[in-house]
């Protein structure tokens, strides 16, 4: 397989957020993308499975589709995995393993499945896979049809390389990305988290701002596959990740002054602090900047694992008088698992998002017009 020859990529997402991955797939130029169960796919190379890792924000993982074909048993498993071109796509000296479901399939034991591919590999590279490599191949059987992937991530992209000091319950920064773009955020506005944690929300959306990949400061699984150029690469990077210029501020707060302390320093390691400001502040004390009016996203505690339900129904009510005394023109988002505790709020939804997994819990996107 030459590097470039026509890859399907697949680009993971949370249940329920696939149209807004696929609206910031498309507003970065992939080509083809189309929303499936679980994520966005879209056609391209290898440089394009680079790019991909590189630069979207709202994808946890970039699979790059390397076989499809139907299994019906073990041995047809065995015999096709032996005619995928191994050696044009895993290095001898890079350790690797595989993984495997299977779903509605002949074909029903994981662990025969991941068995057979892995003897398929062992023998045309001449080495056996390792428990715990950091290089996966990913089998897929679903109805008699089964995709060998590689997963050309490592590890998940969430791990942008800066939060180094999280607090409770912290959102993961694709997630955080993907309801900002839900929120109608492109960049071009202030942002405002008014509980702001590890300074999640506030950092990626200075980045945007300011136009720096996500994937700028890490490393990826790609880099150990055999189709990795190492200076078309350093060019990619070097092109996608020029920082542009912003008169926006950007600012986070919280009551919790470890919480501000460890968004501040995470604000550093991104590159952003110059325009990205964390304090020490409670809600009923909360003003609107000079300047345009933007977005105040905010993901509250939600009494389900942090703070008490029936005490927070004050905070939110709080929170909604503030918006609506102070923050005229501003948009708002909310993330939540509780319905009622939104609606403490006393704020006119426009739109509620389907319920989006995150951290056990089921979470909804309560977002607001200009108030």
């Amino acid at each position: 397989m030459s590097n470039t020859a026509p890859l399907e990529i697949f680009l993971s997402s949370p249940p329920g957020l696939e149209p807004v991955l696929r609206d910031e797939v498309q507003a970065a130029a992939f080509a083809n993308a189309t929303v499936t169960p679980g994520g966005v796919t879209v056609d391209g190379d290898w440089s394009e499975v680079w790019r991909a890792n590189l630069v979207l924000r709202g994808a946890g993982r970039v699979l790059a589709r390397v076989a499809r074909f139907r299994a019906m048993h073990l041995a047809q498993l065995d015999k096709r995995s032996r005619k995928v071109d191994w050696t044009a796509l895993l290095r001898a000296d890079v350790p690797y393993r595989v993984e495997a479901t299977c779903r509605k399939s002949r074909i029903y034991h994981a662990g025969a499945a991941a068995q057979r591919v892995s003897t398929a590999i062992s023998d045309a590279l001449g080495v056996p896979p390792l428990e715990k490599a950091g290089l996966v191949v990913r089998v897929r059987i679903e109805d008699d049809l089964c995709d060998i992937s590689l997963d050309t991530s490592g590890e998940a992209l969430h791990k942008r390389g800066y939060k180094q000091a999280t607090g409770k319950a912290p959102m993961r920064e694709t997630l955080a990305a993907l309801f900002l773009r839900a929120c109608g955020y492109d960049g071009a506005e202030p942002v405002i988290d008014p509980m702001c944690g590890s300074g999640t929300f506030v950092i990626e959306a200075a980045e945007m701002a300011l136009g720096l990949a996500p994937g700028r400061a890490r490393s990826f699984g790609f880099e150990q596959l055999a189709s990795f150029e190492a200076q078309r690469w350093n060019d990619l990077r070097s092109e996608a990740s020029a920082r542009k210029t912003t008169d926006l501020r950007f600012f986070g707060y919280d009551r919790d002054a470890g919480a501000v302390s460890n968004a501040t320093a995470n604000a550093e390691r991104a590159g952003v602090a110059d325009v990205a400001s964390f304090a020490q502040q409670a809600i009923a004390d909360l003003t609107s900047p000079d300047g345009p009016p933007g977005l105040v996203i905010i993901n509250p505690p939600y009494g389900a694992r942090i703070g008490n339900r029936k005490l927070l129904f004050g905070l939110y009510g709080t929170f909604g008088t503030v918006m609506k005394e102070r923050f005229k023109g501003w948009r708002v988002g909310i993330v939540t698992s509780d319905k009622g505790l939104a609606r403490a709020t006393g704020l006119s939804f426009r739109q509620v998002s389907a319920p989006i997994p995150h951290g056990g819990l089921k979470v909804q996107l309560f977002q607001t017009g200009k108030l």
